[in-house]
């Protein structure tokens, strides 16, 4: 159990630590957050709104910052979970499929770990970046802008629809994807490479359960 805990709070760490760097989210195709669904109206139509490229990249920028911002809350969370984790889900754990500690904790700790991250996804998502203005502050411009579009008659004649998002609740969610995401590759790095086995219990631990299966 030792090493499994510490299999999984180094993988967690490291999952963190990468995506809360500058660009850990914007520049990583794997995780990197885009709009919400429900803007594809409005991407597909950027012509009608007045540098409207510019102010979706803008505003997908800001978000990514966000989620960057918000990851550096997230290797404590995941350290409070693991202290919880019975020597029955150990074994279960080390017998399973090579994301089944990822899955594990999705399973167990989501919702709460939803509810502790949104907060921090809201909060930094209100906090101005540039120019006073924060991302929350740029999606709202952009949606704003659009629905006004939508709602002329231009738009209602050209079946425009409007867009009505919960940006906070999206972040979280797309942020929690890719942490589970990044601690997937991690878990599979400390099951399959001995490099990523940084430390002695880590090699006992994972080299023996190797060779067990």
């Amino acid at each position: 159990m030792r090493g499994l805990r510490q299999a999984l709070t180094i993988g967690a760490d490291s999952a963190a630590a990468g995506l809360a760097v500058r660009d850990g989210y914007y520049l990583n195709d794997g995780v990197r957050i885009s709009l919400p669904p429900q803007a594809s109206v409005i991407t597909e139509n950027l012509s009608y709104l007045p540098g409207g490229a510019a102010l979706v990249e803008d505003v997908v920028l800001r978000i990514n910052r966000a989620a960057e911002d918000a990851a550096r809350e997230a290797a404590p969370i995941f350290a409070g979970a693991v202290s919880q984790m019975t020597i029955q889900d150990g074994f279960s754990i080390l017998r399973g499929e090579d994301d089944a500690a990822t899955q594990y904790l999705k399973e167990n700790t989501y919702a709460d770990l939803y509810q502790l991250y949104q907060p921090r996804i809201r909060a930094s998502a209100e906090t101005p970046i540039a120019g006073n203005i924060s991302t929350m502050d740029a999606w709202n411009t952009l949606t704003s802008n659009w629905n006004n579009v939508a709602n002329s008659t231009v738009g209602r004649l050209g079946g425009l629809e409007t867009v009505d998002v919960e940006l906070d609740t999206y972040l979280t969610e797309r942020a929690l994807d890719g942490l589970f995401l990044k601690l997937a590759e991690q878990e599979q790095k400390i099951r399959h490479d001995p490099v990523a086995r940084v430390t002695d219990l880590l090699r006992r631990v994972f080299g023996e359960s190797h060779v067990a299966a």
